[in-house]
């Protein structure tokens, strides 16, 4: 699974397989994103997400920015993307279903779990070139993110999307997340968020 720029589910399918021919029939569906670890595995943090898939015209309008974003979160899925029976599908979510480990559980709302790109039309139009800038020019500066901000182990790191609220970021099979202090709606702000994540990561102790 990949998210669209606000957060939605992504999948990519072969008409070839019966989940296919499943959500052809019915869109309804569930994905269930769950944090794995040692012990019992009902003891740790998982959410439904419940929605109706819609098929990803090719060629359409969401086509290219679903393509890219899906295969910069998996990057082998480029060789066979492609195929004449393979197909992008976006869920249009309803609600979701917290399940925080025994007896911590909650119902939530779409907005609850989406991202408001609201007023951010400016700033999802600039992220395909700020992607591909911070990548080809700035790997330092992602690595100082995941490693020094968010703690995690040396990559090489990605990035591979970005929203207004922060950036996705991945080291083959290892994601992170990235928050900016303030909402980025336009690619000057989105710009000036980067740079001061940045600056933070290299004057952290």
């Amino acid at each position: 699974m990949a998210t669209d720029v606000d957060g939605s589910p992504l999948i990519l399918t072969s008409r070839l397989s019966t989940h296919t021919a499943n959500l052809e029939a019915d869109g309804r569906a569930s994905v269930l994103l769950a944090q794995t670890g040692k012990g019992d595995p009902l003891a740790h943090p998982r959410l439904t997400v419940l929605g109706t898939f819609a098929a990803v015209a090719r060629d359409s309008d969401d086509d290219a920015r679903v393509r890219r974003r899906f295969l910069a979160r998996h990057l082998k899925a480029e060789l066979y993307a492609g195929f004449g029976d393979f197909s992008f599908w976006r869920m249009a979510v309803v609600s979701a279903h917290l399940n925080g480990g025994f007896a911590r559980a909650a119902d939530l709302e779409a907005a609850d779990v989406l991202t408001d790109i609201s007023g951010a039309g400016e700033m999802v139009a600039a992220e395909e070139g700020a992607v591909a800038h911070m990548n080809a020019d700035h790997p330092d500066a992602i690595e100082l993110y995941a490693v020094d901000l968010l703690g995690e182990a040396e990559g090489p790191w990605r990035i591979s999307g970005l929203d207004p609220e922060g950036a996705d970021l991945v080291a083959g099979d290892r994601t992170a997340r990235l928050m900016f202090k303030e909402r980025a709606t336009s690619s000057s702000a989105l710009r000036q968020a980067l740079v001061a994540l940045a600056k933070e990561a290299r004057t952290k102790p």
